[in-house]
């Protein structure tokens, strides 16, 4: 597995060992293209002129429901240990075959991160295309680092994540993005295939005896450390993830930050990352009550403006 820039996007290689099974069950309602099988007339054409065009469909009633709810609940556990969310919307199967796309675009309120889960053989393709696109930072404030002598191509403006077979990527979904235009065969098993949707309903997620009853009077320690840097006037949008070990004599250790899509000014990105080590800083002096075993804990912190 290998993760990305933690604060746009996350990329895991090799995710899931259902992945196969997902793709050949796909392949197998394509094989004869002449068949007239109810299972074929499932794909909604959905087309939005000069934004979206797509095949798609309610992924969690395509697959053989065994093999789909042990692909959606890898998917949902990885979501609660490493974000903090504790679901994920219902997920759509996506199908891009020759002139599919999505233009840049921002999903709100959809969720805290979105994720593209690839059924594509990517290396084996045929089409050209099919990369997820993100907006760059520098973009998004574009004068505060320009040189006029930099280049200021495609690859300088748009990050192109290759949706590779058996990758998961999760990505900030307030961030512009796309998928870049397919150009190649109509054939569905020759296009790019994904699972896709938006990770949700952030709150704590506990494994281990230690009742969230006690992690609710922690949680208020953090939140009072935080107020006089939020009442200055900080402006931060965003979802902190926490991570940390709480040991059986309710001592914290390992605190270390999962996931961030926190935003601030420019001018006040020091005061940022101030904050969240005065977070690590709090949450690692948090003490609970003894118990007979020891607990992980994620803990979401979500900030809105």
């Amino acid at each position: 597995m290998s993760m990305g820039l933690p604060r746009r996007a996350v990329v895991i290689d090799r995710f899931a060992p259902e992945a196969r099974a997902l793709r050949a069950h796909f392949d197998a309602r394509f094989d004869d293209p002449r068949a007239t099988r109810d299972d074929r007339f499932v794909w909604d054409l959905w087309h939005v002129p000069g934004q979206y065009t797509a095949l798609r469909t309610p992924a969690y009633l395509y697959f053989p429901r065994r093999t789909y709810e042990a692909f959606h609940q890898r998917l949902v556990w990885w979501g609660r240990r490493v974000l903090g969310c504790h679901d994920v919307s219902p997920p759509w199967l996506s199908c891009y075959v020759n002139g599919c796309e999505q233009r840049l675009h921002g999903d709100l309120p959809h969720g805290q991160w979105a994720f593209v889960y690839s059924l594509t053989p990517w290396l084996e393709r045929t089409f050209r295309g099919g990369e997820t696109l993100l907006l760059r930072d520098e973009v998004l404030d574009f004068w505060s680092a320009f040189q006029s002598v930099r280049a200021q191509e495609e690859p300088e403006l748009v990050e192109a994540i290759e949706p590779r077979f058996n990758r998961l990527t999760v990505f900030d979904p307030r961030l512009p993005h796309g998928v870049r235009r397919v150009d190649g065969s109509m054939d569905p098993r020759e296009g790019r295939l994904v699972i896709h949707g938006w990770f949700v309903q952030p709150r704590p997620f506990v494994e281990g005896p230690l009742p969230t009853s006690a992690l609710a009077e922690g949680i208020g320690q953090v939140t009072q450390a935080l107020s006089p840097t939020l009442a200055a006037g900080l402006s931060i949008a965003g979802l902190l993830s926490v991570g940390f070990q709480v040991t059986p004599a309710g001592r914290v250790r390992s605190v270390r930050v999962l996931s961030d899509t926190t935003r601030v000014l420019t001018s006040e990105e020091p005061h940022r990352k101030a904050l969240i080590r005065l977070i690590t800083r709090t949450v690692g002096r948090l003490r609970f009550p003894a118990r007979k075993a020891g607990s992980r804990v994620t803990l979401p912190l979500v900030f809105e403006r």
